[in-house]
């Protein structure tokens, strides 16, 4: 009998065969992982959506939605430089998503698709109506349980030296020992 998910029994051994729920975010990490590459991919190769304006442009867009946005603002700064902003967001989900599908720096990368999220439901989704028709809001709620657990199994971050940075930070403190 399996406790936890740990591949512990109640009588304190391991069993032969991992428990199912080590993997139960994977399928998660897989979803969010290969959307969110598609996504960056999608945008940093469509000339329409980097203009600042036009029909199908990001500049376009946010001015249709600033006066709905939760955070106006933030429209507000993305309208300074909507070219830079289509490629910061693109670069950002191809980061994102390469990161999340390889598991590597997991966490961090989880983070970063969360803003991304917020920052989308806080300005393009924020007025659909009922909330749950925008899906940035699905999407920041899915990037939690990755932010909280990482990528543990199946992941570089899994055969990555354990504490290296932290091991790094203190080798170049002097304290080596410590």
């Amino acid at each position: 009998m399996t406790l936890l998910g740990r591949g512990e029994t109640v009588s304190g051994g391991t069993g032969r065969r991992p428990s199912a729920s080590r993997y139960a975010l994977l399928p998660l990490r897989l979803f969010l992982g290969v959307t969110f590459l598609y996504a960056g991919l999608d945008k940093l190769t469509d000339a329409a959506f980097l203009a600042s304006d036009g029909p199908g442009s990001l500049g376009e867009l946010m001015r249709s939605c600033r006066d709905g946005a939760g955070a106006p603002w933030l429209v507000d700064l993305g309208l300074h430089s909507p070219v830079g902003f289509g490629w910061a967001i693109g670069i950002g989900e191809v980061a994102v998503g390469a990161a999340t599908l390889l598991g590597l720096f997991a966490r961090v990368a989880a983070a970063g698709g969360a803003l991304i999220s917020l920052s989308l439901w806080l300005t393009v989704s924020w007025s659909a109506s009922p909330y749950y028709y925008g899906n940035d809001l699905v999407y920041l709620m899915a990037w939690l349980p990755l932010v909280i657990a990482g990528a543990p199994f199946l992941s570089l971050d899994a055969v990555r030296p354990r504490g290296f940075l932290r091991r790094r930070a203190r080798a170049r403190k002097g304290a080596l020992f410590t």
